[in-house]
């Protein structure tokens, strides 16, 4: 299954890194290719995106659903393709360093299905760490605008 995994540490308070990732506003325009997100419940969401797969241009829908929140420490989710065959996991997780420091990680875990699958999966094995990279980075720069770091 294509896997990514980043982690990096932020000058601020845990709680402030749980405010921002809990709210998915916050999070869905930051997602690499973002087009538009709609809110259809306290724990779904439909994400829009476009990107490139090789050499293709698409533009994916997908259905973001909240399976766990363990408050201020995790929040978990699943993915799942609308216009396209794959599906998925991930989280962000919080560690507490100090009262000003916090360890915040990124994780994402998505398998392309079908009779695409096969062609995709590789594909998606280069693709799914960048992307969970440039995505948690894009999260810890967006915490760290709003507030800004303590020293």
């Amino acid at each position: 299954m294509p896997y990514g995994k980043y982690y990096l540490e932020l000058n601020v308070p845990i709680r402030n890194v749980w405010s921002f990732v809990s709210d998915v506003n916050n999070l869905a325009p930051l997602i690499p290719g973002y087009v538009n997100h709609e809110i259809q419940s306290n724990t779904r969401s439909v994400w829009q995106a476009k990107g490139e797969v090789g050499f293709v241009q698409k533009e994916i829908r997908m259905q973001l659903d909240i399976t766990g929140i363990q408050e201020p420490e995790r929040i978990s989710f699943t993915v799942t393709g609308l216009n396209e065959n794959f599906s998925g996991d991930g989280y962000f997780k919080a560690k507490k360093v100090h009262d000003r420091k916090t360890v915040m990680t990124g994780c994402l875990q998505v398998t392309a299905k079908g009779w695409t699958g096969a062609v995709l999966n590789p594909v998606l094995k280069q693709l799914v760490p960048k992307t969970t990279e440039r995505f948690t980075k894009a999260v810890a720069d967006s915490i760290a605008d709003r507030e800004p770091a303590i020293t």
